[in-house]
C-alpha cells in the first residue's frame, strides 16, 4: 500500500515522463505536493522507483501501479467535468479527491458510464483497463441490498433503511451500523450473517432493507 503523498510523487514522475523529463527537478515540477529525496528513497526501497543519478525512472511494479493512479485520476477529470460540470479551475481539486477514493469496482463502473473515454479534458491519454479491453456497456451496481449477496460473500453496510424504528435500533444495538464488513453465512433456513466474531439471523424484511457496499473475495472461514 501507498499513501496518498506517494501516489502523488507517482502520478508526478508519469506526467513528467510523459514529456520525457526525468529529472528530480523535473518531477517536483509536476508534483502537486511537495516532497523530500527520502520520499524518493522510500518508494526506491519499496521497488517502484528506480534512481539512476539524477534520474528518476519506474520499476516495471512501479510503472503498473502508476498506470492505475494515472487512469483512476484521468477519469475523475472526465467525471467531474462532463457528469459533475465543474469548472476546469476546481477540476483538479476535485479530482485529486475523488481518485483517491475510487475502488476498482467503481472505477470501472464510472468508466462504462463515461463511454470509456480514452483522453482526459486536457487531452492526455487514460490508460486503459479491463471493462474497455471487453467493451462492457453495462454498469454493474456495486451498493446492493445485503439479500442480493450468496453464502461466502461479503459486503460493507453504506446504509439502513429504516422499516421500522424497533428494527432499526436493535440492529444498531447489535452493532450493525454503516461501515461494518458483514459476511453472509448462510441463506437458509435462515439468512445468517457473521461480522465481528458475531453470528446474526435476520428476518427477510430487514435483510432487504440493508444496503452494502459489495466486497472482493470471498469469507475462507
Amino acid at each position: 500500500m501507498v499513501s496518498e503523498i506517494q501516489e502523488e510523487i507517482l502520478e508526478a514522475v508519469w506526467t513528467a515522463g510523459e514529456k520525457k523529463k526525468y529529472s528530480i527537478e523535473d518531477v517536483k515540477r509536476q508534483c502537486v505536493v511537495d516532497f523530500t529525496d527520502n520520499d524518493l528513497e522510500e518508494l526506491e526501497q519499496q521497488g517502484l522507483l528506480v534512481m539512476n543519478a539524477d534520474r528518476v525512472l519506474f520499476s516495471n511494479t512501479g510503472k503498473q501501479l502508476a498506470e492505475t493512479i494515472m487512469r483512476r485520476h484521468r477519469l475523475a477529470e472526465v467525471l467531474v467535468t462532463s457528469i459533475l460540470r465543474l469548472k476546469k479551475s476546481e477540476m483538479e481539486e476535485v479530482a485529486c479527491k475523488v481518485e483517491h477514493c475510487l475502488q476498482p469496482e467503481v472505477e470501472e463502473s464510472i468508466c462504462t458510464l463515461l463511454g470509456h473515454p480514452e483522453i482526459c479534458p486536457d487531452g492526455k491519454p487514460i490508460p486503459r483497463g479491463k471493462c474497455c479491453n471487453t467493451g462492457q456497456k453495462v454498469v454493474s451496481n456495486i451498493v446492493v441490498s445485503l439479500n442480493d449477496l450468496h453464502p461466502g460473500e461479503r459486503g460493507k453496510i453504506t446504509y439502513i433503511k429504516p422499516g421500522s424504528h424497533s428494527n432499526l435500533h436493535r440492529l444498531i444495538s447489535f452493532g450493525l451500523n454503516p461501515g461494518v464488513v458483514v459476511t453472509v453465512h448462510r441463506i437458509s433456513p435462515a439468512f445468517c450473517i457473521k461480522f465481528e466474531n458475531t453470528e446474526l439471523a435476520l428476518d427477510s424484511e430487514i435483510v432487504e432493507n440493508i444496503f452494502v457496499w459489495r466486497c472482493n473475495g470471498h469469507d475462507e472461514s
